[in-house]
C-alpha cells in the first residue's frame, strides 16, 4: 500500500507536535541548598532554617512564593529568574527576595 500525500502530512504534523510537547514536558530539577549559586545567595528551602543573624535582611512572611522573581509551577515549587533551569521551593527564601507588587 502506497501512502498518500495527505497521510504523510498528517503523520509529519503529529510527529512534530509530539516532539514539541515532549521537549516542553521535561522536568526541571529542584535547586539544592548546596549548589554554589544557592550558597552565594543564602537560599534555603524552608524559612524555618534561616539564621537571622547571618541574614539580617530576612523578615517573617518573606517566601519565594510571594517574591517578584518567582513564577509558580505547582503549589510547592516554581521557577525563579535568579536560578534559571531550576525549580525553587515555594516556602523557601534567598537574599534576592523582592516583595511582589
Amino acid at each position: 500500500m502506497q501512502p498518500s500525500r495527505r497521510q504523510f502530512m498528517i503523520y509529519t504534523t503529529a510527529g512534530l507536535a509530539s516532539m514539541t510537547m515532549a521537549s516542553q514536558a521535561q522536568a526541571q530539577a529542584m535547586l539544592g541548598e548546596a549548589e554554589p549559586t544557592a550558597i552565594a545567595l543564602g537560599y534555603k528551602e524552608n524559612t524555618k532554617t534561616i539564621d537571622k543573624a547571618k541574614f539580617p535582611k530576612f523578615a517573617e512572611g518573606q517566601l519565594c512564593s510571594n517574591c517578584q522573581l518567582y513564577a509558580s509551577k505547582t503549589a510547592d515549587a516554581g521557577t525563579c529568574t535568579i536560578f534559571p533551569g531550576k525549580l525553587v521551593a515555594g516556602p523557601g527564601w534567598c537574599n534576592a527576595y523582592i516583595k511582589k507588587a
